[in-house]
């Protein structure tokens, strides 16, 4: 008979020595999940981290350049990347990248491919696709000229005006790429100013199309895209509309000839917008006190095989919210069916969000920038708290079970350094154990990453364990009643570590056996379930085990 376990027991009860952890691991509660990894790239740094929930550093990979915004660990296990190139034409918007990377997991770097010039410059988010080709939004900037002719009001321009664009790169080589699609904003406008200039029309009766002239400022970059999302089920790419206050869905199934009308497609509405959520008053149909979103971050497709698997998860920032502003996390169950066609109802459905994390006192959780959420597997939630580089963890319950301060700006932090600058980042990702990326590598979790961690007894053990009464792992019997007899693997022989905990975490032996077959007296133990790990040449499995 096989029993197939995933054993995943975290100890972190820190031995600060009358101290308080500042940077680094933070908390760690019963229920956070534990069986893998967080990647994050700090915003002022060149480098990009990976951690294990105890906040030690089981890898990273180095760069020429701070990141530009975001990073992907891909199934091959090389790292995707965008990094900040110098682009003095757009050095203002934030969030300015310019350069996309591959790097294998040694740094070494693979693939690179420049998006930056005087017209078009890659920014904040870019996207992995499930057929190796990589979405990207850039901005593409207008003349003045351009700009009016198409229906600006020149009361609302400065010396340029940036427009918005998609474009999906298919990487050639070490640093080229062919541009297989593309999707410009500026080819889906609506304005009311001028009926003697372009785009003109009433923008109530179009909230398919982005009005000119919404966003009343002379800000050059009045749209300021800050994430892009590709749901392969649905083909369909979506954007998140910083200044819009807006999501919105565009259909990938047109060719780039499609996507600059209004027709054709799978959709029938060529490169308009699908669907749109967050603030009515964008597009006629509601008013100020409508809007649902507030300056939002990390909108995406919460992936099949999870909770709430479809439905659409943001970082809603809380900029200009009132009474107060304050960040929340939300669920969007957008009105679509399977074959991707959503309600034409207006205001565009659902009236809210259905799902919403925030702090007990709003105020206390509040990012004005950046940020990100993502979905995990039980049902947790990971947060990054972006402005402050804080990482935290909620269960179902809305509980936090898991918190970490990234150390990394432009010096790393020492342990009980109380004001952090600069630690910013950007977004940050949990990989489980079992992820394709680490096939072949060796995770060996090193130090806290901070200088001066204080000592603590923080122990993952994150393995899955065939306790195989006929195989070469044996616990006979098993439930025990006053001993139970171990055969080990020849290969974890001699010497193995043999460690036992109970379900809190509490270390109640630590064992070195020298031959195999051999017993444990488990006489003094209460009756319950218990964990038992077994390490040996860099080797680690777990099992566990009852005792009536």
């Amino acid at each position: 008979m096989n029993l197939r376990f995933t054993v995943i027991l975290l100890l972190t009860t820190l031995n600060c020595l009358g101290q308080t952890p500042t940077v680094g691991l933070i908390q760690r509660s019963p229920g956070s999940l534990d069986d893998g990894y967080v990647l994050f790239a700090p915003i002022i740094s060149t480098t990009t981290y990976l951690i294990d929930k105890c906040g030690r550093e089981v890898h990273h990979w180095n760069s020429a350049y701070q990141p530009g915004q975001s990073v992907y660990l891909l199934e091959d296990g090389s790292l995707l990347r965008s990094g900040i190139v110098s682009n003095p034409v757009f050095n203002s918007g934030g969030g300015q990248g310019g350069i996309i990377e591959k790097l294998d997991w040694n740094s070494n770097v693979l693939w690179s491919y420049t998006f930056s010039d005087s017209v078009n410059c890659q920014h904040h988010d870019i996207k992995p696709m499930p057929n190796g080709n990589i979405l990207v939004i850039g901005w593409e900037k207008k003349t003045v000229a351009e700009a009016i002719a198409n229906g600006r009001n020149p009361a609302l321009l400065g010396t340029s005006l940036w427009s918005e664009q998609v474009i999906e790169l298919q990487p050639v080589g070490t640093d080229s790429a062919i541009v297989v699609w593309e999707w410009h904003l500026w080819d889906h406008l609506i304005q009311r100013i001028d009926s003697t200039k372009l785009n003109y029309g009433l923008v109530v009766n179009h909230p398919e199309l982005i009005n000119l002239n919404f966003h009343a400022s002379t800000e050059v970059d009045w749209i300021h895209l800050n994430a892009v999302d590709y749901n392969p089920a649905l083909d369909q790419v979506m954007i998140s509309a910083h200044n819009f206050n807006e999501i919105w869905v565009i259909d990938h199934g047109t060719t780039t000839a499609q996507a600059a009308g209004h027709t054709g497609g799978v959709r029938g509405k060529g490169g308009d917008l699908l669907w749109r959520w967050g603030n009515p008053f964008a597009y006629v149909h509601g008013a100020v006190a409508d809007k649902k979103l507030f300056m939002q971050h990390n909108p995406h497709w919460i992936p099949a095989g999870l909770p709430h698997a479809g439905e659409i998860m943001v970082f809603n920032n809380g900029n200009l919210r009132n009474p107060v502003e304050y960040s929340s996390v939300d669920i969007i169950a957008p009105p679509v069916d399977t074959a991707g066609n959503y309600s034409t109802a207006l205001p565009f459905l659902p009236n809210n969000a259905y799902w919403i994390y925030k702090d007990s006192i709003p105020e206390n959780f509040y990012s004005k920038n950046i940020s990100g959420a993502q979905q995990l597997s039980n049902g947790n939630v990971l947060i990054c708290y972006g402005f402050y580089g804080n990482f935290f963890e909620i269960d179902s319950n809305k509980n936090t079970v898991w918190r970490y301060i990234n150390p990394v700006a432009s010096h790393v932090y020492s342990q009980g350094d109380s004001l952090l600058v600069q630690n910013n980042v950007f977004r940050c990702t949990f990989y489980p154990s079992s992820y394709a990326g680490f096939n072949g590598h060796t995770l060996l979790p090193g130090l806290p990453m901070e200088q001066n961690p204080l000592p603590d007894n923080c122990t993952l053990i994150t393995a899955t364990t065939e306790n195989n009464l006929s195989g070469p792992l044996q616990l006979s019997p098993n439930p025990a009643t006053d001993h139970i007899t171990i055969t080990l693997p020849e290969d974890y022989l001699p010497g193995p570590e043999i460690v036992i905990y109970n379900i809190f975490g509490d270390q109640l032996m630590n064992l070195n056996p020298n031959s195999s077959p051999f017993n444990i007296d488990v006489s003094t133990l209460s009756a319950g379930l218990y964990l038992m790990r077994i390490s040996s040449n860099q080797k680690t499995t777990a099992a566990k085990f009852i005792v009536r």
